[in-house]
């Protein structure tokens, strides 16, 4: 189902009867689907919608279209024509809601306003012509809340007090147990809240607050926590919002009323069922808000049993229109059911592979589409530990599970803290009443969020599976004092600010103190220690099996593993890697074998230099003889010796002060002192961009072919031994075709003198790493002494954009981000524009020169999502990542390869 691209029009209002689906980057995501129920016939409220592109002018320019106005006047006479009465009249005023709705659903980042058009006349009209008192003086108190905070600008806590204090002198705790005497009196107090705090009157004029209300949820588009959450989910700033105009339908005329979400399957397991939340007497912002707790959605067959079957026929309709699990909100007004939203709903990760395999087996989708409904970040979250279900812990409560995972921190009641604590490395889970909006930042800060009210449809539910955060709501049980910052479970036993506690997002536990983890059962179906069978477990394994395959069917390119030794390849293999991109030989020169090095360094004559050589040789021979055994059949990229040497020498500072102290001492220090004079002589002010890489090679005599003898005699020895090694050697930072001619002229020299003394032929293939700028704009110079090119992206994007990664991750990346200067850190996925350019552009030149020339990537961005499918596009043949990301590598590479086929249905 691809979505059309509709040019900039003139038009800036379309009624519910004139979208359809297909038009959300129109229409944004809300109004589109409210034309396509529309569409479809089921009962939704007459409306029209306010398109993104007015909302872009208006953002813009600061003011709305020139022809806005009218167009929305004459839709809503056309809508009071319909509905037989006028916007805010005094006998039967028409009412209507204002609704935020951009393509990308943004649970509670904008606004909205309900009950518009009610005023100190109207309000009357309503309870007469309604018959209730006391909802028409809700519905106007709720209206002034809603209207001071987002479109006034008000503290929404004054009203929240206001509200308390209404309660506290009724002597009653819900809002429902609240008269209409005691709303009025309400209302008296809201507008004075708001003439205090805003400096005006509650405006008495409807269509002056339609159109404030309008130009709020345009300006709520740019708040903080709009912009924040864009940023997480990766969503483009320049969209803008659509803007829905509906009429209102009433949940709070009493106990025949209600509203409620619903979800056509469980977002949390992916299981079919009944799965929604349901609220008697209320109003939508109820439910999502988590203020008050709801009922299971199948509860309303008791409560309503003709509203129940219709809402049941109508989750099935719109399930097997949209082929997806769809989230839907609905409202009863006096038995009368009515259709307020539906879209493609929000799941957990588990939730997204069952589902998509589930609609396979339905005949709903085809394995293509199921491919594209599921994510490497999905699939991450999968392989993710999981809490140990044998644990001694006590556990202390148990809530609803809203978002799966195990996580453990220190208990923070409020987003300050835990976004001030998360920057000082703390660990640390959000506890709160309920969540809104403007917690955010400290939901994205911590490890997991826990609230004492609410369910799988309210505000902290939903953006918890959207962020893949675990989340326990509406732990009753759980006393939570924000104010004292504390939390009182029962017993008695408080947990202070402080305290480390544990949440079950997949059961709803809630536990003191630290779980042990467990592998996930994703984990072990990788490592081959867990088949598909019966239990919930089986299922999820079983569906990514599935997926899985399929995957590897379409994509093109291979994935390969960064391992330096037989363990770490072993694991790669298993986990599907079909081969090593990376292997670092500096890691092999650590631990008992430093000394060697510095035998190495120090060196101060040619004999010295050939027995610390000689003596390395036989242990990097067998480093490689395991490896290759470990990956038999498969190919070793080997990347020769990288980092500055003196990375194998002590701590200048540690060495000066032991030099210092043995002089002080008269203790015998010379190898000390030598060893401080090479790191005199090695220092260098920016090490990364000093000598290394093949300039080590150069320097050093002997270092890189003793390398390349180790490669070459360990592969001879595998061959004698009936194995299959296939060895490739590769040239790091290289920035120019002569450095690599000298290199590649010593090593072929070293392959033919280990070939004539062993009588074994090698097939041994010689290339570089592309990790400098100059070395992807002369990549078809390079090309010709190069039989592969591998990118590191990694020092790539150092050199191109000029940041040294040690650093300026720590110093000033959060506020690039804060700033929008980055969508997401060009170390986490490929810059495309400038470090993507430069590949492209290598890749192109370099197979100019070399047709059959062997290209990957071994920087981290191989096993970033988005990364792989760029490289997918400028033609790579693998990308290479650690052992862990194989497995999303193998799901994004399959999803690449449909994607660049035109099969991408979303």
């Amino acid at each position: 189902m691809s979505e059309n691209k509709e040019p900039h029009v003139a038009k800036f209002v379309y009624d519910f009867t004139e979208g359809n689906k297909d038009l959300k980057d129109l229409l944004g995501g809300k109004g589109a689907n409210l034309a396509e129920m529309t569409n479809l016939g089921l009962p939704v409220p007459p409306g029209f919608t306010i398109t993104t592109e007015a909302c872009k002018v208006y953002l813009e320019s600061g003011e709305e279209p020139a022809a806005l106005r009218d167009e929305v006047s004459a839709h809503l006479d056309a809508l009071e024509q319909r509905m037989g009465k006028k916007l805010g009249q005094a006998d039967d005023p028409l009412l209507v809601s204002v609704r935020s709705g951009a393509k990308f659903s943004m649970p509670g980042m904008m606004d909205t306003v309900l009950n518009i058009g009610l005023s100190d006349k109207s309000v009357q009209g309503l309870a007469q012509q309604a018959g209730d008192d006391r909802f028409a003086w809700d519905s106007y108190r709720r209206l002034i809340q809603m209207f001071g905070k987002t479109v006034l600008g008000v503290d929404g806590d004054l009203f929240e007090e206001a509200l308390d204090k209404a309660k506290e002198a009724k002597k009653v705790t819900v809002d429902t147990d609240l008269e209409a005497a005691d709303l009025k009196k309400l209302v008296t107090a809201f507008k004075k809240i708001v003439k205090k705090e805003a400096g005006r009157d509650f405006p008495q004029d409807p269509r002056e607050q339609m159109d404030l209300a309008i130009h709020a949820v345009f300006d709520s588009w740019n708040t903080d926590r709009a912009k924040l959450y864009r940023r997480q989910e990766r969503i483009p700033g320049d969209l803008g919002t659509g803007v829905n105009v509906c009429s209102m339908v009433f949940g709070n005329l009493g106990p025949d009323s209600g509203t409620g979400v619903a979800f056509t399957r469980d977002p949390a397991s992916g299981h079919q069922g009944v799965y929604g939340d349901y609220l008697q007497n209320a109003q939508g912002e109820d439910v999502v808000a988590g203020i008050r707790n709801t009922v299971p959605l199948a509860e309303l067959e008791q409560i309503d049993k003709k509203s129940y079957d219709q809402l049941m026929q109508i989750m099935e309709t719109l399930e097997n229109h949209y082929k997806d699990l769809c989230d839907i909100e609905f409202t009863i007004e006096r038995g009368q059911l009515w259709m307020l939203q539906t879209r493609v709903g929000k799941r957990t990760a588990g939730a997204a592979f069952r589902i998509a395999t589930q609609l396979v087996d339905q005949g709903l989708i085809d394995e293509a589409e199921a491919l594209q409904r599921v994510t490497g970040a999905q699939l991450a979250q999968l392989m993710f530990p999981r809490f140990d279900e044998n644990t001694k812990v006590a556990q202390v409560g148990r809530g609803i599970a809203a978002s799966p995972g195990a996580a453990v921190g220190k208990a923070v009641f409020d987003s300050y803290t835990a976004v001030k604590w998360s920057r000082s490395g703390e660990k640390v889970i959000l506890v709160r009443r309920e969540t809104n909006p403007d917690d955010l930042d400290g939901m994205i800060a911590a490890e997991g969020i826990l609230t004492s009210r609410g369910g799988k449809t309210s505000h902290a539910a939903v953006v918890a599976r959207g962020m893949g955060k675990t989340c326990v709501c509406g732990a009753e049980e759980l006393e939570v004092d924000t104010k004292r910052r504390r939390m009182t479970v029962p017993g008695g036993h408080v947990v202070e600010e402080g305290d480390l506690i544990s949440i079950d997002g997949s059961s709803g536990k809630v536990y003191l103190g630290e779980v042990p983890v467990v592998p996930s059962p994703v984990v072990e179906y990788f490592e081959g220690r867990m088949h598909a069978g019966a239990n919930d477990a089986d299922e999820l394994v079983e569906a990514v099996h599935r997926i899985m395959a399929f995957a590897d069917r379409k994509r093109r390119l291979r994935v390969r593993a960064n391992a330096d030794n037989a363990e770490d390849a072993l694991r790669a293999r298993r986990f599907g890697a079909q081969g090593i991109g990376l292997c670092r030989t500096e890691h092999m020169f650590l631990g008992d074998r430093r000394e060697l090095v510095e035998r190495l360094i120090l060196a101060d004559t040619e004999a010295e230099r050939e027995e610390s050589l000689k003596a390395l040789l036989p242990l990097q021979k067998q480093d490689f003889v395991e490896l290759f055994s470990a990956m038999d059949g498969l190919p070793v990229t080997v990347r020769l010796l990288d980092p500055p040497l003196h990375e194998f020498l002590p701590d200048i500072t540690e060495l000066s002060v032991r030099v210092a102290l043995a002089e002080s001492r008269q203790e015998p220090h010379e190898n000390e002192l030598r060893l401080l004079q090479a790191v005199h002589r090695l220092h260098e002010q920016n090490p990364m961009l000093g000598l290394r890489g093949v300039r080590l090679g150069l320097v050093i005599p002997g270092l890189f072919t003793m390398q390349v003898r180790a490669i070459a005699e360990a592969a001879a020895e595998r061959k004698n031994a009936k194995g299959d090694p296939r060895a490739e050697i590769m040239i790091p930072l290289v920035g120019t075709v002569q450095e690599l001619e000298i290199v590649r002229e010593e090593a072929d020299q070293v392959v033919a003198e280990v070939e004539a003394a062993t009588g074994v032929e090698l097939k041994l293939s010689i290339g570089t790493m592309i990790e400098l700028p100059r070395a992807a704009l002369t990549a078809g110079q390079i090309a010709e002494a190069a039989e592969f090119f591998s990118f590191g992206t990694n020092d790539l994007t150092q050199t191109v954009w000029g940041f040294s990664r040690d650093d300026v991750e720590a110093s000033f990346f959060t506020a690039y981000l804060e700033k929008g200067i980055f969508g997401v850190s060009p170390f986490e996925t490929i810059d495309k524009d400038g470090v993507g350019s430069l590949v492209k552009l290598a890749a192109e030149a370099g197979r100019r020169t070399r047709p059959d020339l062997k290209l990957g990537v071994c920087g981290e961005h191989g096993g970033d999502p988005e990364s792989v499918h760029f490289f997918h596009e400028v033609g790579l043949d693998y990308v290479s990542c650690s052992p862990f990301r194989i497995p999303v590598a193998r799901l994004e590479a399959g999803r690449a390869a449909i994607t660049a086929n035109g099969s991408d249905h979303r």
